[in-house]
């Protein structure tokens, strides 16, 4: 684990849901972000955009009722006690950069070996085209903190999963992580960790053979972990590149077991 202090070229996405610690019964406002060190503006529902936005507990799966076009872009009431995880599946969209600001990217967000397999290609100085999707996911605690796992698989094509529950760790204990590309643990990807109370002091470790990094995430705000990966566009693709943008927010308030 280290320190990562080196600005981001593009654009993060996360939700923010309010409240992240609701009473049972209560109706949580789904908020989609999108900017950098937790400075985001709303991104307002498109729905030719969503691919999946679902919430998932205790009862099962179920859409989160949607607002298109509004901010927030949803509402979830809290059936159940225990922890809810929302997510937010994007299909692809396009995007063309100019290749220095598209190598920045490459090193900003640690995707070597896409560098490595575009200088072996020979096209460094071209226009590149990209297809990149969204995979945002936010952990609501409503009630208690169980020591129990709570986060669950959404199935999207890049997946951050904490594998234990943040709002029931105590001090001195790390969050394992674990990152998934098409259902399969991501090894040597670049995850990064951030606290809105200290955005610029970003957390930062690859993966390990497992998929997995661990942080030390002490309670009080709220925390944003990501991670990015890139692959080849299919033959007849409109771009050379595809890419998927992996979120994960929560926020371990001092009044809970993480306080303690």
């Amino acid at each position: 684990m280290v320190l990562c202090r080196a600005p981001l070229f593009a654009h993060d996405m996360w939700i923010e849901p309010r409240p992240f610690r609701p009473a049972t019964g209560e109706i949580v406002s789904v908020r989609l972000r999108v900017g950098q060190d937790l400075l985001g503006d709303p991104l307002p529902l498109d729905p030719a955009l969503v691919n999946q936005f679902v919430v998932k507990d205790v009862a099962g799966r179920r859409p989160v009722v949607r607002r298109d076009g509004a901010d927030p872009a949803g509402l979830v009431r809290v059936a159940t006690p225990g922890l809810l995880v929302i997510g937010y599946g994007s299909n692809p969209s396009a995007l063309e950069l100019p290749a220095p600001k598209f190598d920045q990217y490459l090193k900003e967000e640690g995707l070597d070996a896409i560098a490595a397999l575009r200088a072996r290609r020979g096209n460094t100085g071209a226009t590149v085209r990209e297809l990149f999707s969204r995979c945002a996911k936010s952990l609501v605690l409503s009630g208690p903190p169980s020591d129990e796992p709570g986060d669950r698989r959404l199935g999207f094509a890049l997946e951050l999963v904490a594998e234990r529950n943040p709002y029931a760790l105590r001090v001195g204990q790390d969050l394992p992580v674990r990152l998934t590309y098409e259902n399969r643990p991501l090894a040597g990807a670049l995850v990064v960790a951030m606290n809105r109370s200290g955005p610029s002091e970003k957390l930062a470790a690859r993966t390990d053979s497992e998929g997995r990094v661990r942080f030390r995430v002490p309670p009080g705000g709220m925390w944003l972990i990501k991670a990015v990966h890139m692959v080849p566009a299919p033959a007849g693709a409109s771009a050379e590149w595809m890419s998927f943008w992996a979120s994960l927010t929560f926020e371990p308030g001092a009044g809970g077991s993480a306080g303690r």
